[in-house]
């Protein structure tokens, strides 16, 4: 009976409603076309907590203006950005009024309350402006308590990760629910949480403190205990797995543990391994590939049965196997598998799986470059090396990008891109035309840089420099804008470099150019003017130096550069004192002079700061023209050799014997500014600088022929690498003519420290002892040689 009553009821509204909707619509009082009608009134709906007053301040639809479609679609957009509402709930629609104008409704759904404050009570070492970004809270914008929860997270994780905070807490006491009007979060920041120790537990295989220089927290740091970040530690066990992998240790278990001490104010962490079983290589093959036979793809590779399995091996032999079929037109992916070799625990057959090789050789189609504004395409074509119509050679792209970052003159945070693009004119991948797009984005390539250097030779020196690395001497400013933003005078990869080292002993102003592809070819061009002025050591003069030298110089292959220069000088001998011997007094005043030399360079060191393999040759013959004319010869000749018998098991730890001859003649004429001396830092340790050759009077007054060499073993001292122990012979001579008179040795020992913020070579302390001399050489027992580099400005 009730449900038979309920539903005639239902029946009843809806009829009512029908009829209600069809009498509107039949007497015209829903608007067809409102435009321009005059409105009688604009009525909100379903506002309750914004009012009328506030909606109708935001509009420019208002009672007794015309109306017009357009505005109130303005109006719904205004009123959406006001965050005030759902924005796909708003609507305005119109009913005809009997008299001709139109009535205008606004719908609305609104987003609950507004944030009209937030607090951070507690917060004492994070400003309000950091904590305002974290929580992502504005005021005057709705309140959104998903949010305000995933600001409560982000000051949180600021306050354990970054601040070192363990123990801190954050509550979120108002703002959890749609009606607030405000957000307070409670903070109770607790102390940070310094790292008392880092040790291990259960490594038996691996080095203590090879361990050590996996992880973050790194031993030198323990002298200013760093702060505990909790998420460093899953880190610091996938690093020590991976360093575990590269020793074969496949199975290894790494479980870190922190223990609080019992102030609370320290942690010691604990990483407790279980090595398990060094895997042996059993056997290696390749799989999948198309285009080369599985022999020759095997010999390329280093990781050989019967060898404790190495990550790092089998990654270089990756590299190899996909470079070597890249540069041949082939593109590849190269992946490694792992088998267990059942029944035999311990072994490990390595797969190295050729991934789509399709057999078919790729050619360069376009080159195209995007995003350079002021770099011309030829600076960036040129170091690339890539040319349509070769070889696509997949490696060089690589090569390429790498060589185009190291330009410095694109974004460091986002270098430059080389990658294969299809080319438009091919009608698929399996085209052998594929183009090369590059894309870069230009920086800033101007530098200021301030700092100096000492050492045992010249002493102290300051350094001031300007250098602009993507300079172009042909491009004047044609307006004053191509000056304001940074036109004129860019854009040819040249470099430009102005440089002021004033010492105590020596100075040195110069100012170079250089161009590294003259006219688009493989020469370079390198043009240099400076002045020095060097007061010499024993007082024996003062040499001022103005010179200009051109070079031309040609890279023959990746190792091979020959180079030609010619120098204009003129040189002044001043200061000469008066009890100087005739070969100084003679060449007193001012002299001009011209040199010509020819050059040759053959470099395969594995690298120029800390080499441990490899060579560098240098010879070269020059011819001086002026007052006196004659000619200068040098050979000079170092060997890197290090052994991985000494090395750790990772291949750290090498020890380097470095092995280095010079001899350098000259005519017999030459003035005393240009002739040989010997004693200092890459000379002969244990004696001063300048102290070793003839002498005159007490004055040193330098050689025609030198003849120097040095044999030198360096050594790791610490696990990192960092600190290096060295012991070393220098033996040679410096004579006034071909011949050996008085043959100097000095033997002894220093050290090596890289200290990153003094720039790349590190500081070098040597203690050595002649135990051979001439009766007027200068001892010296310390040689040192630190630099001070300032950054870019």
């Amino acid at each position: 009976m009730i449900a038979c009553c309920l539903a005639r009821r239902i029946r009843t509204v809806l009829l009512v409603f029908a009829t209600a909707l069809w009498w509107q619509t039949s007497t015209g009082l829903a608007a067809d076309n409102p435009n321009g009608k005059i409105i009688s009134e604009v009525i909100t709906v379903n506002n309750y907590i914004r009012k009328k007053e506030d909606i109708l301040s935001v509009m420019q639809t208002k009672p007794n203006a015309a109306y017009d479609t357009a505005v109130a679609q303005e109006d719904v957009y205004r009123l959406q950005r006001t965050k005030w509402f759902d924005p796909r709930s708003i609507q305005i629609s119109t009913v005809d009024e009997k008299d001709g104008r139109v009535k205008v409704f606004v719908y609305v759904t609104e987003l609950r309350s507004t944030v009209e404050d937030i607090q951070f009570i507690g917060a004492q070492h994070l400003g309000k402006n950091e904590l305002m970004t974290m929580s992502g809270v504005k005021k005057g914008e709705p309140m959104n308590t998903f949010q305000n929860e995933m600001g409560r997270n982000n000051i949180l994780k600021k306050y354990h990760e970054e601040e070192g905070r363990t123990y801190a807490t954050v509550e979120l006491i108002e703002g959890r629910l749609s009606t607030d009007t405000r957000v307070i979060y409670q903070v109770v920041e607790g102390p940070v949480v310094k790292v008392g120790s880092v040790e291990f537990r259960g490594n038996v295989r691996a080095i203590t403190g090879r361990l050590r220089e996996q992880i973050v927290n790194k031993p030198e740091l323990m002298l200013f205990p760093p702060k505990f970040k909790p998420v460093t530690l899953d880190l610091d066990r996938q690093k020590l797995i991976e360093y575990y992998h590269s020793l074969g240790f496949l199975g290894v278990q790494v479980t870190p543990e922190v223990v609080h001490t019992a102030d609370l104010a320290k942690v010691n962490i604990v990483y407790h391994i279980v090595e398990g079983t060094q895997y042996i290589v059993a056997g290696k093959q390749v799989d999948g590939n198309k285009s080369y036979d599985s022999a020759t793809l095997v010999g390329l590779t280093e990781l050989q049965p019967g060898d404790p399995y190495d990550r790092r091996k089998a990654e270089l032999d990756m590299k190899r196997i996909k470079e070597f079929m890249g540069n041949r037109g082939y593109q590849t992916m190269v992946e490694q598998q792992l088998f267990e070799v059942p029944g035999q625990p311990g072994l490990v057959q390595v797969h190295y799986e050729v991934i789509n090789d399709t057999g078919t050789q790729k050619r360069v189609g376009r080159v195209r470059i995007e995003g350079n504004e002021v770099t011309q395409d030829r600076v960036i074509l040129n170091q690339m090396d890539i040319r349509p119509g070769q070889i696509l050679e997949y490696p060089q792209l690589e090569v390429a990008r790498a060589r185009l970052a190291r330009l410095g003159i694109f974004d460091p945070d986002n270098p430059p891109t080389v990658e294969v693009i299809q080319s438009p004119n091919a009608n698929d991948w399996d085209s052998i035309y594929q183009d090369v797009l590059v894309r870069v984005k230009e920086t800033r390539t101007g530098q200021f840089m301030i700092g100096g250097s000492v050492n045992t030779d010249i002493g102290l020196m300051g350094n001031i420099t300007i250098n602009e690395r993507n300079f172009d001497i042909l491009r004047f400013p044609t307006s004053w804008d191509d000056i304001v933003e940074g036109r004129a005078f860019r854009g040819a990869g040249q470099e430009f470099r102005i440089e002021a080292a004033p010492g105590v002993e020596f100075s040195r102003y110069a100012a170079t150019w250089r161009e590294p592809y003259l006219f688009d070819t493989p020469f370079g061009l390198t043009e240099s003017v400076s002045y020095n002025q060097f007061a010499y050591p024993f007082g024996q003069y003062t040499e001022d130096r103005l010179s200009y030298r051109v070079t031309v110089d040609r890279r023959l292959d990746p190792y091979w550069r020959a180079s030609v220069t010619a120098r204009v000088e003129d040189v002044g001998v001043v200061s000469v004192p008066s009890n100087a011997p005739p070969s100084i007094a003679v060449d007193a005043g001012y002299h001009f002079q011209v040199g010509l030399r020819a050059g040759l360079t053959r470099d395969t060191r594995d690298s120029i700061v800390y080499p441990t393999s490899g060579s560098l040759f240098n010879i070269g013959y020059e011819q001086v023209f002026g007052q006196e004319q004659f000619p200068i010869g040098t050979v000079e000749f170092t060997k890197f050799l290090s052994s991985k018998y000494f090395a750790r098991e990772d291949g750290s730890g090498q020890q380097v014997l470095c092995l280095r001859t010079m001899v350098e003649v000259e005519g017999g004429n030459a003035p005393v500014y240009e002739r040989f001396y010997g004693g200092g830092l890459r000379s002969m340790r244990g004696f001063e600088f300048q102290g070793v050759g003839p002498f005159q009077n007490g004055y040193p007054v330098g050689g025609n022929f030198a003849f120097l060499n040095t044999i030198e073993y360096q050594v790791p001292l610490l696990t990192n690498d960092k600190v290096q122990g060295v012991v070393f012979l220098d033996h040679g001579t410096v004579e006034q003519n071909i011949s050996i008179h008085n043959y100097r040795v000095s033997i002894g020992a220093g050290i090596r420290i890289a200290i990153p913020m003094l720039g790349p070579l590190p500081l070098a302390l040597d203690f050595a002892v002649p135990i051979n001399k001439a009766p007027q050489d200068h001892k010296q027992l310390v040689n040192f040689s630190m630099g001070l580099f300032g950054g870019p400005g």
